[in-house]
């Protein structure tokens, strides 16, 4: 949920943006809200912010600058988990693969008689995943959440 908000975040920033501004600051827009994520603690990512804001007053991008504003401080809540976890809480590439392999597999076929039947080849395929190594694999090592979970709790006692 946390790697979505981030990109349709970044979809957002660009959208709000004309499109003399997207040809001409696209890139630059960009390389600022990937700055903010960048950062190393929770409160360097909120100055980060405000500066990006500021600098798209600056280059006249009001509702950009806005929308940094007002909704940056959804995008950083990874920051609340221990710092080996951020990367993959900020992204969602296992969820990607899986949409870009079923996307590839539902082109191959092209033309489906019914919904139901394209239904079945995703359900089919999800089912494959599932059944396989891949989904046993461990994606994030919950130790470190454990071990904090343990702290705060004797620190109450």
């Amino acid at each position: 949920m946390i790697a979505r908000l981030g990109i349709v975040f970044y979809w957002c920033g660009l959208a709000v943006a004309s499109l003399s501004e997207i040809a001409a600051f696209s890139m630059l827009v960009s390389h600022m809200l990937k700055a903010i994520h960048a950062q190393e603690s929770r409160d360097a990512a909120d100055n980060k912010a405000k500066v990006v804001a500021d600098e798209l007053r600056a280059a006249k991008m009001g509702k950009a600058a806005d929308l940094v504003a007002q909704a940056v401080h959804e995008t950083l809540t990874y920051y609340a988990f221990p710092d080996i976890h951020w990367r993959k809480i900020r992204t969602n590439n296992p969820l990607e693969r899986i949409m870009k392999e079923i996307r590839r597999r539902t082109r191959v076929v092209g033309t489906f008689p019914d919904g139901q039947s394209c239904l079945n080849l995703a359900a089919a395929r999800l089912r494959h995943l599932a059944g396989t190594t891949w989904s046993a694999k461990c994606y994030m090592n919950m130790r470190p959440l454990y071990q904090q979970l343990l702290l705060q709790t004797e620190a109450v006692a």
